[in-house]
């Protein structure tokens, strides 16, 4: 089970958000690379950066802060937010990202997910990102009236990397996964599940950890490292002990 640390990037700082919403912003430090690096240092491999400005914007406003983030840390990274072309695609994979998350186009334009993961295959992950079980786009300020599961399933079989499934309600809030949404759409799909929003305690790592049998490969943590609920090298500790892959 991989633990993946969150990087959020708005105006070139480290933030974090309740439910996505850029007016609730804090910002916890002024240098993400910085915040990468710690993370790095406290036994992460992979580490999730998300342009905040970029999702809203719909194409890449921190792209330097990026540059700085894999100057400074070896561990690989996957960046999310504003991906809506194959230049930008094309553009982050040569600066060094490992992944990159689609999630707006993944609706308006599955053929670009599509050719990209045949160009590279186990590098593009499908983000989807839900309200009410329904997918929201553009920065997450638009709910379509697409399902989850309905959308999720367009990609099998083309290569994607995974699935990046975050509920909207949970993320930033502390309050817990959700852990049957999550059930229902690995259950559903034969591609790899990553989970994030709203862990914020060993218990809710444990629920998803009972999920890698049916294809949740990965835990993405954000808001609960930064204010101390959890401390990465104690999950990743954790992982490690009761995982007998031992891929965290």
């Amino acid at each position: 089970m991989k633990i993946i640390p969150a990087v959020d990037i708005k105006n070139g700082r480290c933030v974090r958000l309740l439910q996505g919403r850029l007016d609730t912003e804090t910002v916890y430090s002024n240098d993400p690379a910085t915040m990468a690096r710690r993370w790095e240092l406290a036994g992460a491999k992979l580490i999730h950066v998300v342009d905040l400005e970029g999702a809203v914007n719909k194409q890449p406003h921190n792209t330097e802060a990026i540059r700085r983030i894999l100057a400074t840390v070896s561990a690989e990274v996957q960046v999310g937010g504003g991906i809506r072309n194959r230049e930008t695609i094309d553009m982050y994979l040569k600066l060094g990202v490992r992944r990159v998350v689609i999630g707006t186009e993944a609706i308006r334009n599955p053929k670009l997910v599509r050719e990209a993961a045949k160009t590279y295959p186990g590098r593009i992950v499908v983000g989807i990102d839900a309200r009410d079980g329904y997918v929201a786009i553009d920065g997450w300020t638009h709910t379509s009236p697409v399902d989850v599961i309905e959308l999720a399933k367009r990609f099998e079989d083309v290569g994607v990397a995974a699935v990046n499934f975050t509920d909207i309600h949970r993320d930033g809030m502390q309050t817990g996964p959700n852990i049957e949404q999550t059930r229902r759409l690995a259950e559903a799909i034969d591609i790899p599940v990553v989970a994030s929003g709203g862990v914020s305690k060993m218990e809710d790592i444990k629920n998803l950890m009972s999920l890698k049998a049916i294809g949740v490969e990965g835990i993405i943590i954000g808001r609960a490292l930064y204010t101390g609920k959890l401390d990465l090298s104690a999950v990743i500790k954790f992982v490690r002990q009761h995982d007998v892959t031992n891929d965290v």
